[in-house]
């Protein structure tokens, strides 16, 4: 009997651990290689600027329980690109982004929960040192092994935001208030 109840606590405890295992919740870090952050603006109404931030990081954690995905992602706002040295150098200036005072532009999730397809994500987007809300549908989720060993998964999201409630830039009718931000991030298991 003594040998029974030890081989069944055994067994209670192996399956205890191996739920508790595969609930664990998958954390992913960002890999900059194959993700991005672009964004288009209106100049004069005629046609679109676009841009980009080259450096890009960031981690995510995917669980079962919505409560406990994450997302967490980080852009250098001195390395804006929009193909013209002149022009970037003034967006990395305290007109715009104010680069050396405020050197990222971040996010946090403060939420998510599921939908088709992906997640509907709530969180604060902190832009010159002014965090707003923003809740937008970050969409994809599908998975694959590459190189062999390493697994990956990926989202996209397109957020618009209003530059003026950032303070970046000053009104001007040449250039447009609406801000199209299109970002792409993979990550891979920790």
């Amino acid at each position: 009997m003594k040998k029974h109840c030890l081989v069944s606590a055994s067994v209670v405890l192996a399956l205890v651990l191996g739920v508790a295992s595969s609930a664990r919740a998958d954390e992913f870090a960002v890999d900059p290689a194959h993700s991005g952050v672009v964004f288009k603006i209106s100049h004069l109404g005629l046609a679109w600027v676009n841009g980009r931030f080259d450096d890009i990081s960031g981690s995510f954690t995917l669980d079962s329980d919505p409560n406990r995905t994450s997302f967490s992602l980080v852009a250098k706002t001195e390395s804006i690109d929009t193909n013209n040295a002149k022009r970037d150098e003034h967006l990395k200036s305290p007109d715009f982004f104010g680069a050396k005072q405020f050197p990222v532009i971040t996010f946090q999730s403060t939420g998510a929960s599921p939908i088709k397809g992906g997640y509907r994500v709530t969180g604060e987007l902190t832009i010159k040192g002014i965090a707003k809300p923003v809740t937008f549908d970050l969409l994809g989720g599908r998975t694959a092994e590459f190189p062999p060993g390493v697994h990956r998964t990926g989202f996209t999201a397109e957020i618009p935001i209003k530059r003026s409630y950032f303070g970046v830039g000053t009104p001007n009718p040449a250039l447009g208030d609406d801000v199209f931000i299109s970002m792409s991030f993979e990550g891979m298991k920790k």
